[in-house]
């Protein structure tokens, strides 16, 4: 007994000696920066001075400031609207065409992936390029449009721009899922006489529900937190036309001549505890469908 006890002692502290430096960096850059970023939520700060407490009272600020109300939160709001249910349903047909056996199939996904994995600064830079008055898509279209700096186009743009950045993504999960499905429930489908459709309709669809509520979830999640496409296209212009929350967070904290860390910290917390209400909101809607 004692030497299984040391056998299983010594496997224990082998693993978390494995371990530790992930454990440590979680800790310092997760666990720390999150505690802090609350005290720093009830305090006035700076950066030029200690931190000084001073209550709820940056969160009120937060809810009554005008660029947060006028601005941040309906362009994110419109931004999540739109990108999400795109995103979801084209990554869906692309799966399913690359599902299929098709010719240059493995070049296909590789082409439709590719996007996911540059760089969201490159990106966003190129686009800067193609969308600018000289630019190729003007040159394509016949236009003179300036499409990053009017109200009207600047915040559509950069919501085509994430579209095609993240759907590959998307359609990589969704791909998974597909091939996750037993062929034998379309094989006893297709002997009971079902079409396409309606497998589609009562095979395929129920069971990619949990991959379809994952996508969404991360979609929200990451359309809420959009902020280096804005940065790099358009820093929130024009007139605020694309100032997202995260966008506004970061503008409080660095942008602005001076900084308001307390105020930054206390956005940051409402639009984490905005996140995980969706995602709530979402998780009972599926199992109210399940049921």
């Amino acid at each position: 007994m004692t030497y299984t006890w040391r056998r299983k002692l010594a496997d224990w502290m082998t693993a978390y000696l494995f371990i530790f430096p992930v454990l440590l960096g979680w800790g310092i850059f997760v666990v720390v920066a999150l505690v802090m970023s609350l005290y720093f939520s009830f305090t006035s700060f700076n950066l030029l001075k200690p931190p000084e407490w001073i209550g709820p009272v940056n969160y009120l600020r937060v809810l009554r400031h005008s660029d947060f109300l006028r601005y941040a939160v309906p362009n994110t709001l419109k931004y999540s609207a739109v990108v999400v249910p795109v995103q979801t349903v084209l990554s869906l047909i692309f799966a399913f065409a690359l599902d299929q056996k098709i010719r240059f199939r493995d070049f296909f996904r590789t082409a439709f992936y590719l996007p996911s994995v540059t760089s969201s600064v490159v990106i966003g830079i190129i686009f800067v390029w193609l969308f600018s008055p000289k630019g190729v898509i003007n040159q394509l279209l016949g236009l003179d449009v300036n499409w990053l700096y009017n109200v009207q186009t600047a915040l559509p743009t950069i919501m085509l721009v994430n579209i095609w950045s993240t759907t590959g993504t998307m359609m990589l999960i969704f791909l998974a899922g597909l091939q996750d499905i037993p062929s034998e429930l379309y094989e006893a489908a297709s002997i009971d006489g079902a079409n396409r459709m309606q497998m589609l309709r009562y095979i395929t669809i129920p069971m990619l529900r949990p991959v379809i509520f994952f996508v969404v979830t991360l979609g929200i999640i990451g359309t809420f937190q959009v902020f280096d496409q804005i940065y790099i296209m358009t820093k929130g212009g024009p007139l605020k036309a694309t100032t997202t929350i995260v966008y506004l967070i970061y503008f409080w904290a660095f942008g602005d001549v001076t900084p308001d860390m307390g105020r930054a910290s206390a956005a940051a917390f409402i639009l984490a505890l905005a996140i995980f209400a969706v995602t709530m909101v979402q998780r009972r809607f599926l199992e109210r469908e399940e049921g």
